[in-house]
């Protein structure tokens, strides 16, 4: 066993009394009320780095919220880990659903968290997750173990797209230099199940709008006699599937890369249950594209949602009108091999097209990002896996997921490195929804385990 194992033993309250601190600063990024806090959240980042031990720590300006940067080189012919991460968080809303303040962390047992949970936003996206990673550097410092090079690099702009993530790579490629990036924002699939992600989607998202007459019209003196742009609006997103859940764009599925029966057989051995999945989320049946199980829709397969759609009069009472615009917000997943550019084109050109005569579309492309494939015969893979293997007693599972992080396709394009997602977090730890929590079980297993990843990773790439 590792020393550092009896360092995060005889500190796990004064690391879960930080983490607290931490979850209390409300960093939303998306919303301009809250931009002290996310300034000030960045900064308590960077005073953990130097904190643990890090070296040249900095709050880099950008044009949005800093990227906190730190370092320890210990040896330079040794290998180096850059760790991403992020402290932004989503907003909280709707604040009535909480069952505590998303901003005031409460630990509260759950059936699956009997150990405990921290409930508050950001407590497992990503906050909680990112800050395992300096916990496990600090126990490998303190006990002289860190058997790597390591490098942080955490941002304050991943919930509204990371807009200038990519400007401070490309400006700083010397600086981060390595031979692998580790990142935490993912889950696995059980806390007695361990698995990786392997995989990611892309995405392409896009607003569209449908405008009618130029004005709101009177539905009794109207009605019949104008195109209504909700009722066509309505129409339109229906036709984007047929019966058997296929998407209906031309050329849609053209590029997508099919997995093998092998490669869906090995899918399958993942533990899941139909019934538990369905009670979770209060069904009766799941949904989708046909020939496809739940866990191939979604991971394998491409889709698009509908995330928002408003249009007319939604006030108290009743209001007669026919509405002049009805607008939508879509989401497309996309798989390997599917460019999210041309995918965008595809659905813009195809949504045009179906429009009928007396209303305009107008779509307003949003952010994307590619796809990212992990594979497991690398060595960061390898790594990550025995470090599993040694904290779980069991071989992770490699999975992929339905999820988008755009910024792994970044970090292979930019700076030719592949990304070990190693996540801790589960399914059921509502992120990005009402009482997020993160088990207190996750949050120290996370801990245990990174330092075996680094010292795995220091054996095999030098062998």
């Amino acid at each position: 066993m590792l020393q550092s194992q009896k360092f995060i033993e005889k500190n796990r309250e004064k690391f879960l009394d930080e983490l607290i601190l931490l979850l209390k600063i409300p960093s939303v990024s998306a919303n301009p009320t809250f931009t002290n806090e996310v300034n000030n959240c960045a900064e308590m980042i960077a005073l953990g780095l130097k904190n643990i031990g890090m070296e040249k720590v900095e709050v880099c300006p950008t044009a949005g919220f800093p990227i906190v940067y730190g370092e320890k080189i210990i040896n330079p012919s040794l290998p180096t880990v850059l760790v991403y991460g992020h402290y932004d968080v989503q907003p909280a809303d709707p604040i009535e659903l909480w069952i505590s303040p998303p901003f005031e962390p409460q630990i509260k047992q759950t059936e699956i968290h009997p150990q405990g949970a921290i409930f508050a936003r950001g407590a497992c996206d990503d906050k909680g997750q990112m800050f395992m990673h300096l916990k496990a550097v600090e126990a490998m410092l303190q006990t002289g173990e860190l058997p790597c090079n390591v490098k942080f690099m955490i941002e304050g702009e991943e919930e509204i797209g990371s807009e200038n993530l990519g400007v401070f790579i490309k400006n700083n490629k010397e600086k981060l230099k390595a031979d692998i990036i580790i990142v935490s924002d993912t889950g696995m699939l059980a806390n007695d199940v361990p698995s990786i992600t392997t995989g990611l989607r892309g995405l392409s998202y896009v607003e569209v709008e449908v405008v009618g007459p130029n004005r709101d019209l009177h539905s009794g003196l109207y009605g019949g006699c104008v195109a209504n742009p909700i009722n066509i609006l309505s129409e339109m997103i229906a036709s984007l599937h047929d019966e058997e859940g296929k998407i209906t764009i031309p050329g849609f599925y053209d590029s997508v890369l099919n997995l093998s029966d092998e490669e869906r057989a090995e899918m399958a051995k993942a533990p899941f249950s139909h019934k538990d999945y369905c009670t979770a989320l209060d069904i009766e049946d799941t949904y989708g594209e046909v020939g496809y199980s739940t866990l191939e829709r979604g991971s394998i397969r491409p889709t698009l949602d509908v995330n928002g759609i408003w249009g007319g009069y939604i006030g108290e009472g009743a209001k007669t009108v026919i509405a002049s615009k009805a607008n939508a917000k879509i989401s497309m997943r996309l798989v390997p091999n599917q460019a999210p550019e041309i995918i965008t084109d595809l659905f813009t050109k195809h949504f045009e097209s179906i429009a009928p005569k007396g209303v305009k579309v107008t779509v307003k492309p949003h952010h994307g990002g590619e796809s990212a494939v992990t594979p497991i015969d690398s060595i960061g893979y390898k790594a990550a896996s025995l470090a599993y293997e040694k904290t779980f007693n069991k071989k992770p599972i490699p999975v992929r997921s339905g999820g988008s992080i755009p910024i792994v396709a970044m970090f292979e394009k930019e700076l030719g490195l592949k990304t070990v997602l190693m996540g801790f977090g589960l399914d059921s730890d509502a992120i990005h929804s009402p009482n997020e929590h993160f088990g207190l079980f996750n949050f120290y297993k996370g801990i245990e385990t990174i330092p075996y990843f680094y010292y795995y990773f220091n054996q095999l790439i030098n062998k």
